[in-house]
Order: C-alpha cells, then sequence, then structure tokens
C-alpha cells in the first residue's frame, strides 16, 4: 500500500500570550512573557505563586450555548476554542465529503482537573447528593474530542491520548498515521490542558518541579540557563486540521506545511526523570528521522522540549547532540516554554503551531532568559532575541511524564 502525503491546512491555539495565533506569533517573535502572578485563585500561601494563565479568555463564542459552557470543563472550552480558529483557518467546514473520513484526536495529559477539585469540595461540603450529574463527562479526558466531533459531525476515528506532556504530539502523530495509511481524509489533531488550579499547582509543587522565582515570574521560564530552578506551570490549547494531499488540494486549502516524520518510544527508566544522557528522546528523534527517510543535516531547527528543569534540559541537550553529530552545532535549538510556559498535554502541539509559522515567516522564535548559559547545554539556542532564517525542514520535540517520547517532523510547502 502507497503513503499518502500529508498535509496541514489548518491551525489554532489559545495561549499565555495569545488567543489566536497572530497574537500568539507576534508575542513568540517579540520574546513576551505570559508569566505572571495567579489571578484566577488566591495562591497567597503557595512555594509557588504564579503561572502562565490564559488570559481575557470568553470560552462562549465557541461552544453551542451557554448551558455547554456550564457542562464542560476548561481544558474543554479551550480545546472548543482552538478548533474553531483551526476550522475556519482551513474552511474543511461546512464539510461536503464524507465525515466518517474525518476524525478527531485531542489529547489531555490530566483533563478536567477543576472539575474533579471543585465536586471534591462540594461532596465534602454537602454530600453525595450534591455532586453534579455532568462531573464524570466534564472531568475525562476524552470528552473534547467527543464534544467536538458531536459540534462538527465528523464521525472517523475519535479518541484521546494521555501521555503527559507528549500528549498533543502523539495526537499529531498518530493522526498522521490514520491520513498517512489512507484511513482517513483528515483530521482535527492536538491537545487542550487546564491545570493551574489549586489541586494541580500544590501537587507539581509538592514534587519540586515549579520554579519558585516569586520575585519576578516573568524570568522564571528559563530553559537551558544556569540558574534554572524549575518549568512554569501554564494552560493553553492547540489544534492543527491535517488532510491528505489530494483531499486539500481538491478543497483548494492553504497549506502549511506537510508532516513527514513520528518518532515515539519509552525510556523504561523512571516515573519522573528522563533516561540517562536523554537515551529514548534520542531514540524518538532517530525514528522520526527514519520515517521521514531525512538525514540529521536536513533539519535546520529544533523546536526543544526544554521546560527549564535540571535534569531535563541536560538530557534533551545530550540527546540532540547524540542524534545530530558534527551537525548540531549548527542547529538552531529554542523553547517556546520560555514564553508561554509548560502547557502539559497542550504544549506540542502548540508548539508545532510555532514551528509551522516559523516556516511561514523566516522568523525562528527565541529563548528568553538564557542570561547565564548552563556549560551542560551548549547548542545554539537563540538566546532572547528572534532571528531571521529561511527553513525548509523543522523538528519538534515532546517528552512526558511516564518516559513518553514524541518526536514530528515537518517541511515547509512550497
Amino acid at each position: 500500500m502507497s503513503c499518502k502525503q500529508v498535509v496541514v491546512t489548518g491551525l489554532g491555539v489559545v495561549t499565555p500570550v495569545g488567543n489566536d495565533v497572530p497574537t500568539f506569533w507576534q508575542a513568540l517573535t517579540e520574546g513576551r512573557s505570559g508569566v505572571a502572578p495567579i489571578t484566577r485563585f488566591d495562591a497567597s500561601g503557595y512555594d509557588t505563586r504564579f503561572a502562565a494563565e490564559v488570559k481575557d479568555f470568553d470560552p462562549a463564542p465557541a461552544l453551542p450555548s451557554p448551558k455547554d459552557v456550564r457542562r464542560t470543563d476548561r481544558y474543554t472550552h479551550l480545546a472548543f476554542a482552538a478548533v474553531r480558529e483551526a476550522v475556519a483557518d482551513s474552511g474543511i467546514f461546512p464539510y461536503s465529503g464524507d465525515p466518517d473520513r474525518v476524525g478527531v484526536l485531542i489529547g489531555s495529559g490530566i483533563g478536567g482537573l477543576q472539575t474533579l477539585e471543585d465536586q471534591h469540595t462540594i461532596l465534602r461540603e454537602k454530600g453525595p447528593t450534591r455532586v453534579s450529574p455532568f462531573m464524570i463527562p466534564m472531568m475525562i479526558s476524552n470528552m473534547a474530542s467527543g464534544l467536538i466531533s458531536i459540534q462538527y459531525g465528523f464521525r472517523g476515528p475519535n479518541f484521546a491520548i494521555v501521555t503527559a506532556c507528549a500528549s498533543s504530539s502523539n495526537s499529531i502523530g498518530e493522526a498522521f498515521k490514520l491520513i498517512r495509511d489512507g484511513e482517513v481524509d483528515a483530521m482535527l489533531a492536538g491537545g487542550s490542558e487546564a491545570a493551574c488550579v489549586p489541586l494541580g499547582l500544590s501537587g507539581f509543587s509538592a514534587m519540586k518541579a515549579l520554579s519558585s522565582r516569586n520575585d519576578a515570574p516573568e524570568k522564571a521560564s528559563r530553559p537551558f540557563d544556569a540558574d534554572r530552578d524549575g518549568f512554569v506551570l501554564g494552560e493553553g490549547a492547540g489544534i492543527l486540521v491535517l488532510e491528505e494531499l489530494g483531499h486539500a488540494r481538491r478543497r483548494g486549502a492553504k497549506i502549511y506545511g506537510e508532516i513527514l516524520g513520528y518518532g515515539v518510544t519509552a525510556d523504561a527508566y523512571h516515573m519522573t526523570a528522563p533516561a540517562p544522557e536523554g537515551a529514548g528522546a534520542a531514540r524518538a528523534m532517530r525514528r522520526a528521522l527514519e520515517v521521514a527517510r531525512l538525514a540529521p543535516e536536513a533539519i535546520e531547527y529544533v523546536n526543544a522540549h526544554g521546560t527549564s528543569t535540571p535534569q531535563g534540559d541536560v538530557g534533551e541537550t545530550q540527546a540532540i547532540k547524540a542524534v545530530f553529530g558534527t551537525h548540531a552545532p549548527k542547529l538552531w535549538v529554542s523553547s517556546t516554554k520560555s514564553m508561554t510556559g509548560h502547557l502539559l498535554g497542550g504544549a506540542g502541539s502548540v508548539e508545532m503551531v510555532a514551528c509551522l509559522k516559523a516556516m511561514e515567516t523566516g522568523i525562528v522564535p527565541p529563548t528568553i532568559n538564557l542570561d547565564t548559559p548552563d556549560p551542560a547545554c551548549d547548542l545554539d539556542y537563540v538566546p532572547n532575541t528572534a532571528r531571521q532564517r529561511s527553513l525548509t525542514t523543522i523538528m519538534n520535540n515532546s517528552f512526558g511524564f511516564g518516559g513518553h517520547n514524541a518526536c514530528l517532523i515537518a517541511r515547509k510547502w512550497v
């Protein structure tokens, strides 16, 4: 069976630096941070009192009715808004083809954490009879994918991947495979997360995973910097419309790029720490290159997972050097998490949007707050200021707790 070509025809985001793609992209290219003191609850008693929250967000325009807003969690709201933009950008809806051949694959690392927290409070304070009958469908991680298929009438493959911070990159990769293998014509794929709630903040804080730079939150996310002290919790969603090339051409759709490769591996090592020397990440990158049938020298830019954790940034640097060898110093590598914070299950898809915009515009977004380079992190991380470069082929890395590694490769469409 011949493999189909898979292209990207629509982009949508909701992020801490912008609630649509143009605003998001302008913020990244200007090196603006979306990290600030927490506003959605009183965080004064927490070790970390800041996050990368989505700001000025109204879910109502993206959902069918006010009732639907009340009966869905914030992570679903963010997903609906990103899908709305991506679908409009692609022009795929209203859809005139076979809806059985269009699917929805939206992942989330945690799902409806706000709902879980709210309903547990009600259970404790008011008893079991007052718990909402919508608690379970609001909370579960597949509901964004399910409800979006209902909204748009897409009846193809529909499921949700939960691989922590790799969830949305895995979603794009699995959607790529479904189209490549001829099972569907198009997919909405990506991820969404809304864990900036007391339970989420306290859990990550207890792990000592978060930065505690409360005096300067905008400088707290500092991937590859010697003074980094943990990641910044963020929220947001990113959605791509993926299509088989012929399907996109018949519609006259704009094409942002072609998905060429997808690598997925497990560290099989530790619950939260990366494998020594980034071995699992390196295998995912090598596999993506094999699928794409590319030599390492073909890659010009890597959007790093780059979370700003002491172990993670060193491990990813070691993995990149192992895979790219003498080409590694020639790569431009940046972490947009320095501006957006870590969007967990929404991170990979938002970062894939950044990669596609970088190829479209010839602007490589920076790694901000990189003031004192860590000697163990010695690649070109595009520090602090965006640069101009004509890009043809990019790599996007995502790694999650549990040892989940996902790598995507895309090429500019010309």
